[in-house]
């Protein structure tokens, strides 16, 4: 290497090194002014919501075995893992129980970390960014329905409704995976309670996920002790630090490691609107879905500290308007057609389908076969999976809607509850060693 090149290297590298070690000074700089105004606050706080919260604790004898799963509907043959779901009570006295779907690890579990995955409201932030935005209760989507039938379970359901193939991307294969529809009102998570559904909030779900784990434990004995980690994605970048909270605020309580939590993993974690907001909107603009002119104005009207004034809803619906009907997660991809009959093409024009709080277009697309091909998405994915799951002998199988009732299982329901994750970590964990902040945008 040569001395200029060298020299030239030398320089990048300290360039970074003094941004990095700049952007550290300011994030412990505030770091330490959030910590010395909510010091006392953080301890009466915390010492509250743990004295409020009462550890339901069950009998789980025999429940492990009544909760094996031989084989899904349309399984494509033998697995070669033992799966299993369930409901865990989580308070006895308003009937509140949490469903969840477990995966062992294909090849030798016992030696397999155990990963619990959180869905968040996905949908519920594609609402906030749409003229069609409406003001919904609930809580959130389905850790069963989106994590396991979806993403990285080990089977997708196919274009049929009723059978399954083989995720080859499914994280069984390294992990014994844990998914769980929570909070109560999501998926087939349910509260005999009704006011359960309107009260729910942050300190709640990961109190009821706390007991949940807790008792899961009881009832998969083997798995105590065992190294565990909480992973998921966009409003689990609430529910994950929270939890991970309790479970190490307990863990501190009793000086006892009652839940061995060795690391968390949030992907595209949902911080608070404001964020979310802004950054949607430089998006749109860099891939070149909004005029340079809108982009401007919405900058220029919009202050993004969570209140939005006319000139600015102003802005940001022309900003919707201009993007047109897109899925935000892949703006590239085709569009779901139709719900009843997601192959079937009709119609030359634009027409918004709403059911069960997801919004899908119907948009005429002669290469839609093609596209499909090209980049191995199929937009109807999740009609397939609800679909699916609300077959009664998916339901039997599962051990799921054991009450028999007639509301649909549905993959999501939203709720606007926002607080920044950044300053969440910030105030609630007094030793931060090691952080990364990543982004699929």
């Amino acid at each position: 290497m040569s001395k200029e090149a060298f020299t030239l290297r030398l320089f990048f590298l300290l360039l970074v090194h003094g941004a990095f070690a700049d952007q550290a000074a300011r994030v412990l700089e505030f770091s330490r002014s959030r910590m010395e105004m909510r010091d006392d606050q953080y301890t009466t706080e915390h010492t509250s919501q743990r004295a409020n919260h009462q550890l339901y604790m069950s009998s789980q004898d025999g429940l492990k075995e009544a909760d094996k799963v031989s084989e899904l509907p349309g399984q494509p043959g033998r697995a070669g893992f033992d799966q299993y779901a369930g409901y865990v009570t989580v308070n006895a006295t308003s009937g509140k129980a949490l469903f969840y779907y477990f995966a062992e690890a294909t090849d030798d579990p016992s030696t397999k970390p155990l990963v619990l995955w959180l869905n968040g409201g996905l949908t519920c932030e594609f609402y906030r960014m749409t003229k069609l935005y409406l003001e919904i209760s609930g809580p959130g989507c389905s850790s069963l329905g989106d994590g396991a039938m979806l993403e990285i379970g080990p089977f997708l359901v196919n274009g049929d409704n009723r059978t399954l193939s083989i995720n080859r991307y499914a994280w069984n294969n390294v992990a014994n995976m844990l998914f769980l529809e929570s909070p109560a009102g999501v998926g087939f998570s349910y509260s005999n309670t009704t006011s359960d559904y309107d009260n729910t909030g942050d300190t709640s779900t990961a109190a009821d996920a706390y007991t949940f784990l807790t008792n899961w434990l009881e009832r998969f004995p083997e798995y105590k002790g065992r190294d565990f980690f909480i992973t998921g994605e966009s409003y689990g970048g609430h529910y994950i630090p929270q939890l991970a909270n309790a479970i190490l605020s307990n863990n501190n309580i009793t000086n006892v490691t009652i839940i061995n939590l060795k690391g968390v993993a949030i992907g595209n974690a949902y911080l608070d609107d404001s964020t979310n907001t802004r950054a949607t909107i430089d998006y749109y603009w860099t891939h070149a879905l909004i005029s340079k002119e809108t982009h401007l104005a919405v900058q220029r009207n919009c202050s993004f500290n969570g209140t939005y004034m006319a000139q600015c809803r102003n802005a940001l619906a022309e900003a919707d308007t201009e993007k047109g009907v897109i899925d935000p997660y892949n703006i590239y991809a085709p569009l779901c057609w139709n719900a009843s009959n997601p192959r079937q093409l009709h119609g030359s024009v634009i027409k918004i389908v709403v059911t069960d709080f997801i919004i899908f277009p119907e948009l005429l697309f002669p290469s839609h076969q093609m596209v499909l091909q090209a980049i191995n998405v199929d937009p109807c994915s999740r009609y397939y999976v609800e679909s699916y799951l609300n077959r009664p002998e998916v339901q039997r199988t599962l051990h799921a809607n054991t009450t028999g009732l007639k509301q649909p299982w549905s993959g999501c329901r939203c709720k606007n509850r926002t607080k920044s994750l950044f300053e969440y970590f910030i105030l609630n964990f007094r030793v931060l060693t090691k952080f990364h902040m990543l982004s699929d945008q």
